[in-house]
């Protein structure tokens, strides 16, 4: 994949999630920074950070829980480790942050 199709396609996704984050009703705080860098904030104080990154093709995801690896496959960005769907992942991670639902789609 192109760099320029690379960068499309995440400033795409980043810019779902921040659509689904506005639409969750979920009490958390979030911005799209330079770079492509989604910053969300819990009520708790906690945060999980967002980004592309462009020298691996992938999305990386910095969670309470962990740190999460994204690359694209078929128009869906696949968890390296697992395999399990980068919005199904983010929902479940959120949901675990944020202590209720966070539906992003």
């Amino acid at each position: 994949m192109e760099e320029s199709e690379f960068n499309a396609l995440a400033e795409k996704t980043l810019a779902a999630i921040e659509a689904g984050l506005e639409n969750s009703g979920a009490d958390v705080d979030f911005e799209l920074g330079a770079g492509g860098v989604l910053e969300v904030e819990f009520a708790d104080g906690s945060k999980m950070i967002i980004n592309r990154h462009g020298a691996a093709r992938e999305i990386w995801v910095a969670a309470r829980s962990g740190g999460f690896h994204f690359r694209p496959d078929n128009g869906s960005w696949i968890d390296t480790r697992d395999g399990v769907e980068l919005f199904a992942k983010l929902e479940r991670l959120l949901a675990e942050q944020a202590g209720e639902p966070v539906p992003l789609r």
